[in-house]
């Protein structure tokens, strides 16, 4: 073989590696291309889910608020409401004529009567529990109290109703604190009826 065979069998192998080298390098690249596709797919996949759950998250957190902030709104309306009927109903008992009020006047302060000698304490403006009322009431209560009941001459700031006063112990019989005591006691049941679903 002469110099020029050898050199041309050199070229020729060195061309056969170099085309191998480039294959497989080529065959490699598109694997790792391949591969890094397939990476991001997946990441996108990731991303997409990652950023779909936090919408969904947001979302959520968002209508929670909402319907947090539209169950405020509507327990504050229901307490006006609240509020208004038993502003109403204060004011009914207050408007009451004066033979209604003066019975339910009697049969309250009969049932306050703890020693028959209290002194009986009415708003700044009330005109219809008098002398003449307070009589009445001393002979109601008859046998076993003594029957004096007597009007005081100082008056509280109460719109209607009573305060039955004996030394240091008062019972507020006030349309006010009635018709509060009233409300604490039926409220609910008050609620759930004038508010049922």
């Amino acid at each position: 073989m002469n110099a020029e065979q050898v050199v041309e069998k050199i070229l020729s192998q060195a061309k056969s590696e170099a085309e191998a080298i480039v294959a497989e390098a080529n065959e490699k690249a598109a694997a790792a291309k391949t591969e890094l596709d397939a990476e991001i797919a997946d990441f996108d996949a990731k991303t997409q889910a990652l950023a779909k759950d936090a919408g969904d998250d947001k979302l959520q957190r968002m209508l929670a608020n909402a319907r947090m902030s539209n169950a405020k709104r509507l327990l504050s309306a229901r307490v006006e409401i609240m509020d208004e009927v038993f502003h109403q109903a204060k004011e009914a008992v207050n408007r009451l004529p004066d033979e209604a009020y003066r019975t339910l006047m009697t049969e309250l302060m009969k049932k306050a009567v703890e020693t028959g000698d209290e002194e009986i304490i009415v708003g700044k403006n009330e005109k219809r529990i008098n002398q003449d009322f307070v009589k009445k009431v001393n002979r109601d209560l008859g046998t076993g109290f003594k029957g004096n009941l007597r009007l005081a001459e100082t008056r509280a700031d109460i719109a209607g109703g009573f305060i039955l006063s004996r030394g240091k112990v008062q019972i507020n019989a006030s349309t006010d604190v009635l018709i509060d005591a009233l409300r604490e006691s039926m409220g609910i049941e008050l609620s759930q009826e004038l508010f049922a679903d």
